[in-house]
């Protein structure tokens, strides 16, 4: 078969694949005591992790996590041991200590996995989870244009739902309309979201999209129509013009305008967007609540939502393990979560950030939930929080989620808009891909992730040195290269949307001992002071 014809035929069986998967998850039965199974996979964790790591690794000669062991020199009675007369997190810290962990790019493939000098082969593929039966696949754009998979099962669905449960009582849901202001696919986060919502009985009242583009309009399409035809009728997506929320901030004031109150579901900077043209527009929208995720949600963001009339809490996950925590009603400051300890583990420990000269507390997350999409034993997306014992009087505590996550933010990828790329290959770009392609030389090129008026802004800094092209031209070949890395084809969509890149020909920022960072995160300058 051409290479061509292969290609089309590999997506479409793909595509063919999510559709039944959907129809599977649409015709599962919700779980008849959702309070009752989280709490006891919460009473149960510690017997539940050793069981996946006997079954997933133990018993897996290919497993990268069974070299880590074996290098560690502990085998599955020495864990079980461990976790028993320690704790599940005590056991965890010890062995990440010994260096049983993972790294974001470990994880993706971007940097090999070393430990002891020796290198463990390993793919994506080797940390998915055997036990879930996934049958519920997203396709996206991966690193140098080959496809990235994400599983997903229907029981990992509905156990979200539970999770979903917890946040409706404690924020009132039951009467709001849900407006859901996410990208279509690659991305499934929007269109699980509907269909978790119309499956609870929420009223999902519109999905509005951005950075529409390609052929995912047409596959988002056909999967709401299989989720039509399986009997839940979840909304097309209503795709929004380039940099304009008012069509979203309009029907949020109308609802407003009837009585109807009104939960706003998405990343931070395109919920803060529709909160600021309200604003502009002299529209009220007091009383909606935003539950937001994607990035930091800091305090500038806080008061843009806050002017409106609005009130915003964090919702915290990432692809591996989708949702990992949320705020509850008395987190009114900061970035902070109830961590679903229930399906995860949570550690951290103090290391130097690679792109700053700053000391963080690098969170560490295991995988407790044997639905999961993965398997992941102290795997470190790179993010910064301290984790703590919460004292708030919620839903999330009465239920058993007696900790909490503070000051979350990432250190080495940026997340504006709610798209994450990896740092690697973003310093990859500015010192090797566009030196190559605009002229200079690494050093001359510097991305600033910054908190704007209503968005998190991305701010590229190129030295006057470079000549010969303009500041536009600049950025379309950046927005061209974004493409081409790691979760770029959606962020470039999404990125072009909101106009948030903004070309400046000036000398990069130089820290105050000579160096120059080529990529500047949002929080890193909130960072803990470096330990002398």
């Amino acid at each position: 078969m051409p290479s061509g014809l292969s290609y089309l035929y590999r997506g479409a069986a793909s595509y063919a694949r999510m559709a039944g998967g959907i129809r599977t998850y649409v015709r599962t039965p919700a779980a008849k005591d959702p309070d009752a199974s989280i709490k006891w996979q919460l009473d149960h964790r510690e017997d539940v992790f050793l069981d996946m790591a006997r079954r997933v690794v133990f018993e897996d000669s290919a497993n990268p996590y069974l070299e880590m062991f074996r290098m560690a020199g502990c085998t599955y009675g020495d864990l079980a041991g461990v976790v028993k007369s320690k704790g599940l997190e005590a056991a965890l810290a010890q062995i990440h200590g010994e260096g049983v962990y993972l790294g974001n790019d470990e994880l993706k493939g971007t940097t090999p996995i070393v430990r002891g000098g020796r290198e463990i082969k390993a793919s994506s593929r080797s940390f998915r989870n055997p036990l879930a039966n996934a049958t519920i696949r997203g396709v996206s754009s991966g690193s140098r244009g080959k496809p990235f998979e994400s599983y997903f099962s229907p029981p990992f669905y509905v156990h979200a739902e539970a999770l979903n449960a917890i946040v409706n009582r404690e924020f009132a849901l039951q009467d709001h309309a849900h407006i859901i202001l996410r990208s279509t696919l690659p991305s499934l986060v929007g269109l699980m979201d509907c269909l978790a919502g119309v499956r609870q009985g929420d009223r999902m009242e519109r999905w509005y999209a951005f950075g529409a583009g390609g052929h995912y309009s047409t596959v988002t399409s056909l999967m709401v129509l299989a989720a039509r035809f399986s009997g839940c009728r979840i909304p097309f997506p209503e795709y929004l013009r380039d940099n304009d929320f008012s069509a979203a901030a309009e029907r949020v004031s109308r609802l407003c305008a009837a009585g109807i109150p009104c939960v706003v579901r998405g990343p931070a900077s395109p919920s803060v967007r529709l909160a600021a043209a309200a604003i502009d527009r002299g529209l009220d929208i007091r009383g909606t609540l935003f539950l937001m995720s994607g990035e930091a949600l800091t305090d500038a963001k806080r008061a843009v939502v806050e002017s409106a009339g609005g009130r915003i809490f964090a919702r915290y996950g990432m692809s591996e393990f989708r949702v990992i925590g949320h705020g509850c009603r008395q987190m009114t400051e900061g970035n902070c979560v109830h961590p679903y300890t229930d399906s995860l583990a949570v550690i951290s420990h103090r290391r130097q950030t690679p792109l700053s000269d700053v000391d963080v507390h690098s969170l560490l997350f295991t995988t407790l939930l044997s639905s999961a999409p993965n398997f992941l034993i102290n795997f470190e997306p790179n993010d910064h929080g301290i984790v703590e014992p919460a004292s708030c009087d919620c839903e999330f505590s009465r239920i058993g989620f007696r900790w909490r996550i503070r000051d979350i933010f990432s250190f080495s990828k940026l997340s504006g808009q709610g798209m994450t790329l990896i740092g690697t290959e973003l310093v990859r770009l500015l010192e090797e891909v566009l030196p190559a392609r605009i002229g200079g030389r690494p050093g001359d090129y510097q991305l600033i992730e910054r908190e704007g008026t209503a968005q998190t802004s991305i701010e590229l800094r190129v030295s006057p040195r470079v000549t010969g092209w303009s500041p536009d031209g600049i950025r379309e070949c950046f927005l061209d290269e974004i493409r081409r890395i790691y979760g770029g084809l959606l962020a470039s969509r999404v990125w072009r949307h909101a106009e948030a890149v903004r070309v400046v020909m000036a000398e990069p920022i130089v820290t105050a001992t000579g160096k120059i960072h080529p990529l500047q995160l949002l929080g890193i300058e909130k960072a803990p002071a470096k330990r002398t």
